[in-house]
């Protein structure tokens, strides 16, 4: 199964590439994680329509063929890292990969939220993108480590 954590946004703080570098290395073989940086549309005089169209655009083509899509959406479902680590397991279960959907500075087209198969929040706090990335893999794999019984997190 592969986690592909789809991000509107290509550049990034080096400290958040380090960071994100360092999280993904630590996946086992058999749930890989990768990241697809997707251009931002300029903002120049343009629409937020506009913007959110080019975007989906970008977001649509970088997500793999058949995967369950997840958006990260402050208005989403809270999931506790326990209730993050059952939602993996469920994932995992179903045998295909997840693409989670991160949106540009905008947020991401609101029909392509709505199109997806769900919606989660990370946090109730408005977040920088370069630390979404960032706290995203780190509960991505503190989820992994509670299913694994592996001692990275600690209760």
């Amino acid at each position: 199964m592969k986690l592909v954590v789809v991000a509107v946004g290509q550049r990034v703080p080096d400290w958040a590439q380090a960071a994100w570098d360092d999280y993904a290395k630590r996946f086992p073989p058999e749930l890989r994680v990768e990241l697809k940086a997707v251009k931002t549309e300029p903002r120049a005089s343009k629409t937020v329509e506009s913007i959110y169209a080019a975007e989906r655009r970008r977001i649509e083509s970088a997500i793999p063929k058949g995967a369950q899509v997840v958006a990260l959406d402050e208005r989403g479902t809270a999931l506790t890292t326990v209730a993050l680590a059952q939602r993996l397991k469920a994932w995992q279960l179903q045998g295909g990969d997840v693409a989670l959907v991160i949106g540009g500075p905008d947020g991401l087209d609101p029909a392509f939220r709505q199109a997806a198969h769900e919606r989660i929040r990370l946090s109730d706090l408005t977040l920088p993108h370069a630390m979404v990335r960032v706290l995203l893999v780190e509960q991505l794999y503190r989820a992994w480590s509670i299913n694994a019984n592996h001692p990275y997190h600690r209760e």
